[in-house]
């Protein structure tokens, strides 16, 4: 392959081929959980990236078919006025994992690090200061005995401008759209400069970066979620045998009956 070449791009994943990925690594993600609530573990795992990376696709690929309780998902919003007086990550911690939950942080943190210093949210001071302490405040969480995981979802710039195209044309999709994103647009490249800094100063020993190449959604929810696998160590667990009880007939009436008389949602399809 040439120097100006670009590289090949794998083969069109079939949607059969990925149901079936997906449902076989769905069932590992619930003997993951079962061993989580077993041994008490405390999980986080971070995905950030640029708007329309994929995180939201992804994130419910994982979450899907394991419970809330165990995998919960936390998205912020805006941080209110008291939010911003208090010390910069107190709102990300009050949400953190107890023993048996796995907490995923749709964005994170690292919002110091990407979209506030970008867009001028934070002062270049308060940037910097960020990048310095982040490192040893993950060494805080890691010795703590909570499983830091931390993916960045990396697109191209022709596949995030066919996404926010998508978004702008399709009813269905414009709600995805937010304030930011047209902005982060024309904002590339400082936002390439922005994500080089955070990797150069927070990718750790203790809490890495994995980046995810989420050009092909398919492909990157399916390594997503297997590589989350490989990086939790877990057993299966045996499961009880469960038989469903006979319906007691003490006390029978007809109960569908005495619904007569109650509203009910009209059967138009």
């Amino acid at each position: 392959m040439s120097k100006d070449s670009k590289p090949e791009k794998p083969e069109k994943l079939s949607k059969k081929s990925y149901m079936k990925e997906l449902r076989k690594l769905q069932g590992e993600l619930c003997h993951l959980q079962e061993w989580v609530k077993h041994k008490g573990l405390r999980v986080i795992i971070v995905f950030e990236g640029r708007d329309a990376a994929g995180k939201g696709g992804t994130i419910r690929a994982l979450t899907e078919r394991v419970s809330p309780r165990v995998f919960r998902t936390v998205a912020l919003p805006a941080p209110s006025d008291r939010q911003k007086s208090q010390m910069y990550v107190q709102r990300y911690i009050e949400h953190f994992p107890a023993a048996g939950e796995v907490v995923i942080f749709d964005r994170s943190w690292y919002n110091r690090a990407g979209v506030e210093y970008v867009m001028g949210f934070c002062t270049k001071k308060q940037h910097a200061r960020f990048l310095e302490v982040c490192p040893q405040f993950e060494k805080y969480i890691t010795d703590s005995g909570i499983l830091l995981l931390k993916i960045w979802l990396d697109s191209s710039d022709e596949e995030q401008k066919r996404r926010f195209e998508a978004r702008i044309e399709d009813p269905l999709r414009q709600w995805k759209l937010s304030p930011m994103d047209l902005p982060s647009r024309s904002k590339w490249f400082e936002y390439s400069r922005a994500r080089d800094m955070m990797l150069e100063a927070t990718d750790s020993e203790h809490a890495p970066w994995y980046i995810l190449n989420s050009d092909n959604k398919k492909r990157a929810r399916l390594n997503c979620i297997q590589h989350i696998l490989n990086l939790i160590p877990y057993k299966k667990l045996k499961r009880e045998k469960v038989k469903l009880p006979e319906r007691s007939e003490k006390g029978a009436y007809d109960d569908r009956a005495s619904l007569e008389g109650r509203k009910f949602v009209p059967e138009k399809y």
